[in-house]
């Protein structure tokens, strides 16, 4: 069975010198799945209305632009929230272990009591990890707050949610600006292709087989222009 990583000395040490990853695939996926479903919504709704395909295009363009920088204004606000939040209870542990130092080793001595360790092995353990400050700050982020030490920068999340954003969102609009025939089938199949691409990717950094992960995606995003085109056909009557 192969490996994620070697674990000779050398490749442990290159690895651990690296310190922790940031992941940005939340953010690519969740930026191209949107991406796809709202412009596709756009179209299966505007052709449920029965409406020409400059108006597909207008409506299509207008939601990249605007709904793409809304969505990544939106990651780069929650992302920096998060970050400003990781400092301040950096800070917080910080002051709390110059004035009430005491009171912030017994707070480790618990936190691995709970983990199980006791007598000596446990005082030891408190003793190691209350012996540099950093390492101390770092425990009590870790194992009190809940806190990743790898954080996320608001620009790479915000850029990479754009991106995908619009690069998944001009899909459907492709069949439609290069006038094909039977643009509307084309579209769905390459949007439905989109989604598949989406599902199947993101499986490399779960359990799930990469065909049900495709399939998961693609069923959710047709789904969501199912109802799209469901409502522009019910009220394509109110459009002149």
């Amino acid at each position: 069975m192969k490996l994620e990583h070697e674990h000779t000395r050398d490749a442990i040490a290159r690895r651990i010198r690296k310190g922790p990853q940031v992941n940005y695939l939340r953010d690519w996926v969740y930026g191209g799945i949107d991406g796809a479903v709202t412009t596709f919504a756009i179209v299966a709704g505007v052709i449920g209305a029965d409406l020409s395909a400059g108006v597909i295009l207008v409506l299509g363009l207008a939601n990249l632009l605007a709904d793409g920088f809304s969505m990544a204004a939106a990651n780069y606000s929650g992302t920096k929230t998060e970050l400003d939040d990781y400092k301040r209870l950096r800070l917080m542990e910080e002051t709390h272990i110059a004035q009430y130092p005491d009171g912030e080793r017994e707070e480790i001595r618990q936190i691995f009591l709970a983990k199980g360790f006791v007598g000596d092995e446990l005082e030891r353990i408190v003793k190691l990890v209350t012996a540099h400050k950093e390492n101390w700050i770092d425990t009590m982020l870790t194992e009190e707050h809940g806190v990743s030490l790898a954080q996320r920068s608001p620009a790479k999340a915000a850029g990479s949610t754009f991106a995908a954003f619009v690069l998944c969102g001009t899909v459907p609009l492709l069949p439609f600006a290069l006038h094909t025939g039977a643009s509307a089938f084309i579209a769905t199949v390459m949007t439905a292709m989109v989604f598949f691409a989406i599902g199947s990717i993101k499986s490399r950094w779960s359990t799930q087989h990469w065909v049900w992960s495709g399939l998961e995606t693609t069923s959710i995003g047709l789904a969501a222009a199912g109802i799209a085109w469901a409502i522009g056909h019910l009220l394509q009557g109110l459009v002149g």
